[in-house]
């Protein structure tokens, strides 16, 4: 993908030997080491010339990918109007994320963290008829998060490098067409770019919209907990992973019994109650109290289960969401957190679904120090509405085909979303049909985060000595090693290479500094240049030049007339493993 040379006494690469404190995970690490990234202040980083040809080498397969694929490239403003994002209803639910400022005439403005209404607003500006789509725009361009704690590099960082994407088309039919192009097309990418990666099932988020996919990289280090199937091809983000409503197989018919407070002094969590009371976390009903912007509400959760959040705000359709604080549950509940309970309560109740099988449960009895036994639903407390409201775990079948479910860490490099209409009615970015009908355009989205695209190949791809850079974004295909460089004939045999291969159309990194041998090697492997072909005064005594993948352990000897055609063949070789 490089295409260009350079000689490491004419490139800014400032390497470092030691591991920095700063850096929480490998990719982070070895970014600083390499001399690729420094920061600047929390969550903003400078991109140094040997990280900058990475990033250019992803953002060129993004452009070939994305241009294959039909879209068309412009590039949007980083300035944002706030009145664009109030017209959308994002200027105060988007959160403290947005950074939000007023310029010299006292006007709300934001750096765009993303860009649907800018684009929308260009849609509803310039497009008028069916004639005139669909039609599928992108960009890539720095955008701003104020993120809370901006940490692991560029893999989370408040200022980062995007391609997004924007789809318009007359119907859901087109509409479906379009995420089926980019999904495909995403799949080129990250295959291109070496990952080991798998789509998934997520929500939709800040972003909105009514479907959405995560193209996850597989790695331990990764934010993000996924779950997959062992049998099918389900996978999904673990927020969004749907758990199987599975009937009894008989109807419970346990005897209700009386109700029965009982005294569980300062006995206050799952485990400290059902120890204390020797029952199984299944027999007792978590009952959390949660504030929206409509008020309390209480969602009901088995004990030996989480609730999800995402799931919970997705079935009340807020858009705020937090833990109820001490006072708010003692004015809902009449009792301090850890006792309360779903008898009596006048505010809104949700339960999860494993709810409605349980019988003679047991819950806080909203009074101080105690519990009661006995609850059932219907007799002494009523649910609003039952839903999935829990965390899948490892005992619950795969929601789609019923078979074993794997858990695992992914790196979130990728997403894509069917918007609808939900910002083109906000912002009445309308056609005409062939019938002379107005009606909104079917919009969709989809982004990529560039650097880290390159943060993540560095968790999958390394060892103990440094990167292991794929070929398709790597800053350089080879590093050609004299370690005698005060060694005329070592120095002459590498400068020919240097400017053979130059010849041919690769992009080789020259590193003439005359320093150690293994100062040198040690540099090499950190690095991470996918081939190295090595010059001294070992090789010179029969004429050949060493050759190693970065890759491999495996060294051999070519003849020096021989190289730079050997050289070529295995830099496309590597290109041919990746398509």
């Amino acid at each position: 993908m490089a295409s260009i040379s350079r000689r490491y006494s004419q490139f800014f690469i400032p390497t470092v030997k030691e591991i920095p404190a700063e850096a929480e995970i490998v990719s982070h690490q070895l970014m600083l080491r390499a001399g690729m990234i420094r920061k600047l202040a929390a969550g903003i980083y400078t991109y140094l010339p040997y990280g900058l040809l990475a990033i250019k080498n992803t953002e060129a397969i993004v452009r070939e990918e994305m241009d294959r694929a039909g879209a068309i490239e412009l590039l949007l403003p980083g300035v944002q109007p706030g009145d664009l994002w109030m017209e959308s209803g994002r200027w105060d639910y988007y959160g403290p994320e947005l950074l939000r400022f007023k310029d010299r005439h006292k006007r709300e403005s934001c750096l765009g963290p993303t860009h649907e209404e800018v684009i929308t607003d260009l849609a509803r500006r310039e497009i008028h008829s069916y004639k005139q789509l669909p039609i599928n725009l992108y960009q890539i361009q720095t955008k701003f998060r104020d993120e809370i704690r901006p940490r692991f590099g560029i893999m989370r960082a408040r200022e980062f490098i995007m391609k997004d994407a924007y789809s318009f088309d007359i119907d859901e039919e087109g509409s479906n067409l379009s995420y089926k192009k980019m999904y495909a097309a995403y799949e080129a990418i990250f295959k291109r770019c070496g990952l080991k990666f798998r789509a998934v099932e997520a929500d939709t988020g800040p972003i909105g919209g009514s479907f959405s996919h995560e193209f996850m990289v597989l790695s331990d280090s990764g934010e993000d907990d996924i779950v997959s199937c062992q049998d099918c091809k389900y996978a999904s983000n673990l927020e969004k992973a749907e758990v199987t409503i599975r009937e009894s197989d008989s109807k419970n018919i346990e005897k209700e019994e009386d109700l029965q407070i009982v005294d569980t002094p300062e006995m206050r969590t799952i485990d400290e109650v059902t120890k204390f009371l020797s029952i199984g976390p299944e027999k007792l009903v978590k009952t959390l109290i949660y504030q929206t912007e409509h008020g309390p509400i209480a969602a009901l959760v088995r004990g030996d289960h989480e609730l999800n959040e995402t799931k919970l705000r997705n079935v009340l359709n807020v858009q705020e969401l937090t833990m109820a604080d001490p006072e708010t549950v003692f004015d809902v509940t009449g009792a301090p957190m850890g006792f309360a309970g779903a008898i009596g309560l006048k505010v809104r109740v949700l339960a999860d679904f494993a709810i409605k099988e349980m019988k003679n449960m047991v819950m806080g009895a909203n009074k101080n120090d105690k519990h009661v036994l006995n609850v059932n639903e219907g007799r002494d407390f009523q649910v609003e509405q039952y839903a999935d409201l829990r965390m899948i775990t490892s005992s619950d079948p795969c929601p789609r085909c019923g078979g074993k479910l794997v858990f695992g860490k992914g790196i979130e490099v990728g997403q894509v979303f069917k918007l609808g209409t939900k910002y083109s009615t906000a912002l009445k970015a309308n056609f005409l049909d062939k019938n002379g009908r107005e009606i909104p355009i079917i919009m969709g989205c989809y982004g990529i985060g560039i650097g880290r695209v390159v943060a993540a190949i560095i968790e999958q791809s390394r060892d103990e000595n440094g990167i292991i850079f794929p070929i398709s974004i790597s800053p350089f295909e080879v590093t050609i090693l004299p370690l005698e460089m005060h060694e005329s004939s070592v120095r002459k045999v590498a400068e020919n290479l240097y400017q053979h291969l130059s010849n041919l159309g690769l992009a080789v990194f020259l590193d003439d500094r005359d320093e150690r041998p293994g100062f040198k090697l040690k540099d090499a492997d950190l690095l991470g240049i996918p081939v190295r072909a090595t010059v001294s005064l070992r090789t010179l005594k029969s004429d050949s030049i060493e050759i190693k993948l970065r890759s491999k352990p495996d060294l051999r000897l070519l003849s020096i007339d021989k190289t730079p055609k050997a050289i070529k063949e295995v830099v496309q070789s590597l290109y041919d493993s990746l398509k």
